[in-house]
């Protein structure tokens, strides 16, 4: 649970909720945001490894380093953090998970830094682009992209490598500039489905196993398999397979991804997929259930507007409850009376600039 301000630090216990790592990157981001300090106790507590991993402790270092921040506690393992922002400034960037870890999450942590404006900032991440344990780059390029051009923010991205679990390796990069009053709307519907596709993405794996996997997944999804396109992706570090499907509409686009890896089936892989495809098409929502997630920030930041997701996870519940603790009152979660949830937000604790 979320605990009282001691002294102005809030306090926060990192086992809340769903008790992942996302308790702390949002902390991380909206402390640079607000100035406020926090200290976070039993980090990641709900994880089979507890404490600080090699991605949270990127997440961390990162952050204090483009805000001046005075840190305690910001070694692999730590189970406890002290965090003590400056000003977010601009300029260029370049950080290293040093493992798989998701350079992805690192970036969703940063990147908020920059949406209300702070000049031009230009970032390179290293580390895992396509891990199962966090959303692809496939998901912010297509998904999470588009969506923060319409909040007005300026901002280019590009894939240099992919990295695969376990060798990492990838690399991409990011220009953002920001604006200084983020553009709000309320997302209703979703649209008939106008495109999809499924990429099969193979590094230094045979073709026989994206060809496989290619037509598996276009026989249970029903499509046409020129629908399904192989990958190669052999410019990475270590040898990679994933299954990416997208699903576009005029208002949005949703990204299922299954991973491949040793001792997972290829029909158990594919099926993920299509299972995830089909609970997306069953809903009328225009969000996906990790997508609404990753938007909760940039919303509350705007301070208004709204959207329509096809369920509420956990992860979502604990960090609209973090949110509430840096900006209180700012977001809201209801039941849709017909289908998904409602992600609502209003600016009643003032600007996080």
């Amino acid at each position: 649970m979320l605990q009282s301000r001691d002294m102005g630090m809030i306090q926060i216990d990192g086992s809340m909720g769903e008790g992942g790592g996302q308790v702390l990157r949002s902390a991380l981001t909206l402390s640079a945001l607000t100035g406020q300090s926090f200290e976070i106790t039993r980090i990641r507590a709900g994880r089979q490894k507890p404490g600080l991993l090699r991605q949270h402790l990127t997440a961390v270092q990162a952050t204090a380093e483009v805000c001046g921040a005075k840190v305690v506690g910001d070694q692999i393992g730590s189970l406890q953090l002290r965090f003590e922002p400056g000003q977010v400034r601009s300029g260029a960037f370049n950080f290293a998970v040093g493992s798989a870890g998701s350079g992805v999450l690192v970036l969703h942590t940063l990147l908020p830094l920059w949406m209300q404006g702070r000049g031009v900032a230009e970032l390179t991440v290293e580390g895992g682009t396509h891990n199962r344990m966090a959303p692809p780059y496939d998901h912010l390029e297509r998904c999470w992209l588009p969506a923060i051009r319409r909040l007005g923010v300026d901002i280019e991205m590009h894939l240099e490598r992919h990295g695969f679990y376990p060798a990492g390796g990838g690399r991409i990069h990011v220009k953002i500039s920001g604006v200084p009053a983020l553009k709000t709307w309320d997302w209703v519907e979703r649209g008939p489905i106008e495109a999809r596709d499924v990429r099969i993405l193979l590094a230094h794996l045979p073709d026989s196993l994206g060809n496989r996997q290619a037509s598996l997944v276009a026989k249970q999804l029903g499509w046409d398999p020129s629908q399904v396109e192989t990958v190669r992706c052999d410019g990475s570090v270590g040898p990679g397979n994933a299954i990416v499907a997208s699903l576009s509409s005029a208002f949005t686009c949703e990204v299922v991804t299954g991973f491949g890896s040793v001792g997972v089936p290829t029909p158990k892989v594919v099926g993920d997929v299509v299972n995830g495809v089909r609970r997306y098409l069953k809903s009328t929502a225009p969000v996906g259930e990790h997508f609404a997630d990753q938007l909760m920030i940039p919303f509350a930041l705007a301070g208004s507007g709204s959207y329509r997701a096809v369920n509420t996870s956990l992860h979502a519940q604990t960090n609209a409850a973090v949110i509430e603790a840096f900006l209180p009152g700012n977001v809201r979660l209801d039941p849709d009376p017909t289908d998904g949830t409602w992600f609502r937000f209003s600016n009643k604790s003032g600007s996080a600039t």
